[in-house]
């Protein structure tokens, strides 16, 4: 297989406190390979209501590739193409937002709830590099 020109993809999304934690965890794994581990960390809302933070980092190949392969599964992947440069930073990371009931249902779609970053590899580390070596792996995955 191809490499894939990602150092690794985060992905997080927050529990709030009237939502049901399992959910929310199955909403994220939708989108990870079947044995990454989920972190959780607690942290307390403005008003003093528990926010439980959960997050995931993958760096292995094979796993970055099962998210990003997740991604290019979404009925809107060819807006996703299409916003590359908005959704890439200076810092070469790319931003992705996921609605978080959408995943919970299996379903990979652009929304609100789960936001993805992906480190790109671009080497010199210029945002027009880290822009087209994004381009090329999602052009892969279709």
């Amino acid at each position: 297989m191809a490499a894939v020109p990602f150092h690794y993809v985060d992905v997080r999304a927050f529990c709030y406190a009237t939502e049901d934690e399992r959910r929310v965890e199955t909403a994220l794994r939708t989108l990870l390979p079947e044995e990454v581990e989920i972190d959780r960390e607690t942290s307390e809302g403005y008003h003093g209501d528990r926010i439980v933070v959960l997050s995931a980092r993958v760096e292995n190949a094979d796993d970055v590739r099962h998210v990003l392969g997740r991604l290019a599964d979404a009925p809107e992947f060819d807006r996703l193409l299409d916003e590359l440069d908005e959704r890439v930073d200076e810092n070469c990371s790319l931003f992705v937002r996921l609605d978080k009931q959408a995943a919970f249902r299996g379903e990979v779609r652009l929304g609100r709830g789960i936001t993805l970053r992906a480190k790109v590899e671009a080497y010199p580390a210029k945002r027009e590099s880290a822009v087209e070596n994004a381009r090329e792996a999602f052009a892969d995955l279709r």
